[in-house]
């Protein structure tokens, strides 16, 4: 199926024609958000799943029900030898490790296992503390130095100190860190000929595994209460993670535990001041509402648009035949939208209930080890934000990256009231 950028911007949603449609093309990926969900729902329609590309090219499941399908059936849409395009090479996992995302059956399941033992209860209780202290602490500085963009000063921060606290990450690693990371995914996008462009971020990753292998050592040596510990001293079975498995595991929390609720802090800001009747209601009870306003600002804004498969066991999905050796891509932004899960499916509704959304994954093995800790960051820092006299006079529109992997946030301009002098004070000259 194909599709120019032109035809497609150009045409309502009713007028869409399924031969106008390519998901293969970088060009529709530049297209603005509200078409690509017209797209979307355009393919929602049809039977059966479409295949988009050239060979190889790829199966597109839009529909709630096929991806979820998908993702609970490993043994038939496996995640090896990679979910993102293009898949890593040979040689990246060699020196860099295998990420968790990427593995399957048993290999999958140990290295699962080893993480969910980990996160004990004492490290649970301690990083929920952690979390409000820190939502605290960064909308007091938001108050008080008035930033212009909400990315950032406060979006970014958060999940990063959040799970730099949580690892263990001493503070003379962490501005390091910080500029590796922008440096690994700075340029994740969509080019002139490519879906998705990898951030130039070989030598970034190096870095980060060489910090993650220095502190694995140590904590060997000097256990400490952080999930660095936890990960690497040996329990009873004698099960932990290599310095590489380490340096692998932080990698992804950087980028699924960072990335992905950055992103999520920033359009569910923006949502809120774009809906105000919804913000009133959060902040008219926000305990009552807080949890499905959270995952209501989830589903809408589906941080991660799409993980890919590769067919491993001929099988048959949503009036589908799949054969071994094919491509399936799971299309979360869609299944989100799905008319026949959500009604109304293009409204913010906060109060939505159920709610079953796919924006931590469709379940299976590979339901998102972080979605606890994702819903408690935006809970607190959402709480701080609409329970305090914070100034905010407005906020501005989003500015998006274009990108067929992630709904990506580069910034989110803020303006405060105009601070007022107290009464008696006098002006400087």
């Amino acid at each position: 199926m194909t599709v120019s950028a032109s035809s497609a911007s150009s045409a309502s949603s009713t007028s869409l024609r399924p031969d106008e449609v390519d998901l293969a093309d970088p060009s529709f990926w530049r297209l603005p958000r509200s078409r690509r969900l017209d797209a979307f729902a355009l393919l929602r329609t049809l039977d059966a799943p479409v295949r988009f590309g050239a060979d190889p090219g790829f199966w597109a499941l839009v529909k709630h029900a096929d991806v979820q399908g998908a993702s609970r059936a490993p043994q038939h849409f496996a995640s090896a030898p990679g979910v993102t395009t293009p898949e890593p090479a040979a040689w990246a996992k060699a020196v860099f490790g295998d990420s968790m995302v990427n593995q399957d059956g048993a290999e999958h399941a140990a290295l699962r296992r080893i993480v969910s033992r980990a996160f004990t209860p004492r490290l649970l209780a301690a990083t929920e503390d952690r979390v409000r202290e820190t939502a605290r602490r960064i909308t007091d500085e938001m108050i008080r130095d008035r930033p212009g963009d909400f990315v950032a000063s406060v979006a970014s921060r958060m999940p990063f100190e959040v799970i730099c606290d949580l690892m263990g990450i001493p503070g003379r690693y962490r501005a390091e860190i910080a500029r590796r990371v922008d440096e690994a995914s700075r340029n994740v996008g969509v080019s002139r000929r490519r879906l998705r462009v990898p951030g130039r971020g070989v030598r970034a990753l190096a870095h980060l595994g060489l910090v993650m292998a220095r502190l694995a050592r140590e904590r060997r040596r000097r256990p400490a209460d952080d999930l660095i510990s936890a990960l690497v001293t040996a329990d009873v079975d004698g099960s932990a993670l290599s310095s590489r498995q380490l340096g692998a595991f932080f990698s992804l929390l950087l980028v699924a535990g960072v990335e992905t609720t950055r992103n999520a802090l920033a359009h569910g800001l923006a949502l809120l001041a774009g809906h105000p009747a919804q913000r009133a209601l959060l902040a008219s009870s926000f305990d009552r509402y807080a949890n499905g306003a959270v995952d209501e600002i989830v589903r809408y804004s589906t941080p991660i648009i799409q993980f890919r498969r590769t067919v491993v066991a001929e099988c048959e999905l949503g009036g589908r035949n799949f054969l071994p050796g094919e491509k399936a891509v799971l299309f979360y932004a869609s299944a989100n939208r799905d008319e026949s899960v959500f009604g109304n499916p293009d409204a913010f509704d906060i109060t939505r209930d159920p709610n079953p959304h796919l924006g931590y994954g469709g379940g299976g093995p590979h339901y998102c080890l972080g979605a606890h800790l994702a819903r408690l960051e935006m809970t607190a820092l959402f709480g701080e934000l609409l329970t305090r006299p914070v100034g905010l006079r407005s906020v501005g529109a989003l500015e998006l990256v274009d990108s067929s992997f992630d709904n990506r946030v580069r910034a989110l301009p803020l303006s405060f009231d105009p601070v007022r002098p107290c009464p008696g004070a006098k002006e400087r000259p």
